[in-house]
């Protein structure tokens, strides 16, 4: 049976490489697919996720620029539609404008599908006659999805819907609720493999790695979006250690605490939020409590006792040589 249904896809697929090839997108990545973009209308920050039942999906569909907007380019993917679409919105083009300079300059349109958004909310989708049922996209207020090779009809009217219904939600838990409702409702009919979220800001900025305040990405997984999930949480959980850091350099070791202490929460397994937190109330004089810690952690691991030693060195922690001997022992 494994066999039959294995010969079975092979076929559909060499099936449609010859149509590409008569079509002149013969090479044309293969990314069928279901995603959204979306901005947040409180915050400005726009997004795109996206899930497939092919490897490594995230860097061929998904583009975005602070600023500027986001582009999903997907089915037989023209990849230059991700750049050069931001190009055209950075000069002042509107989404309908750039999508349809793109389209109508490409040989391959009716293969492809295309959803472009700006840092204003304006939207527009497109779809290629020739994009593999079922294929549709659904454009609303500060948001498009769109999908193709899907199980059924309702995958993407439920995304539609579940952005909608989560608007309490930050932009990137949101987009992530949205791939959830695709795949409750059916997902890509082939299954699920990899998936990709990526988030920009509202405003442009000058520092290149300034410019996604999100990326991630799942290459291979039994169950991506799930991944995706718990990526987010541990991205969330990162960026309040990172607040803690800037807080530390600042002298505010009150702030540190606080910061350090909601990201162990979200992660209390994490034996490196543990160890920084122990470093803030031992740089507040608060030496009994660091140690606790530090033992636990030390239980462990004990590459840790060894950092330990290693900070006062390069100013990280500021304790006695005594009071130091002490938290290590």
């Amino acid at each position: 049976m494994k066999q039959f249904l294995l010969c079975s896809v092979l076929l559909f697929i060499s099936t449609l490489n010859s149509k590409a090839q008569n079509s002149k997108i013969s090479g044309d990545a293969f990314a069928h697919t279901y995603s959204i973009v979306a901005r947040d209308a409180k915050t400005g920050e726009m997004a795109v996720g996206v899930q497939s039942h092919w490897f490594s999906v995230g860097p061929l569909v998904a583009w975005g620029k602070s600023g500027v907007g986001v582009i999903a380019t997907q089915s037989f993917v023209n990849p230059a539609f991700g750049p050069e679409g931001l190009k055209l919105l950075n000069h002042g083009h509107t989404p309908e404008e750039a999508l349809e300079t793109l389209i109508n300059n490409d040989e391959g349109r009716d293969f492809r599908q295309l959803a472009i958004l700006s840092k204003s909310g304006q939207n527009a989708a497109y779809t290629g006659k020739n994009c593999v049922a079922e294929a549709r996209h659904i454009t609303g207020d500060n948001f498009s999805v769109q999908a193709n090779m899907m199980l059924n009809d309702k995958v993407v009217p439920e995304m539609a819907k579940a952005f909608t219904e989560n608007m309490n939600l930050p932009l990137a838990e949101r987009v992530v609720a949205v791939l959830k409702a695709a795949q409750k409702a059916g997902g890509d009919i082939r299954g699920k493999q990899s998936a990709a979220l990526i988030v920009v800001g509202p405003d442009k900025v000058e520092e290149i790695w300034k410019d996604k305040k999100i990326d991630l990405r799942v290459d291979d997984h039994e169950n991506p979006v799930e991944e995706l999930a718990r990526l987010l949480k541990t991205a969330r959980a990162y960026q309040f250690m990172n607040r803690g850091d800037l807080a530390m350099e600042k002298g505010n070791v009150e702030e540190a605490l606080k910061q350090y202490s909601t990201a162990e929460n979200m992660f209390p397994e994490n034996l490196e939020m543990r160890f920084w937190k122990a470093v803030a109330l031992a740089n507040s004089d608060r030496l009994e409590e660091a140690k606790q810690i530090f033992d636990r952690i030390f239980d462990e691991d004990e590459n840790w006792r060894i950092m330990l030693k290693r900070l006062p060195k390069a100013g990280l922690i500021e304790v006695t040589v005594k009071e130091l001997e002490m938290l290590v022992n």
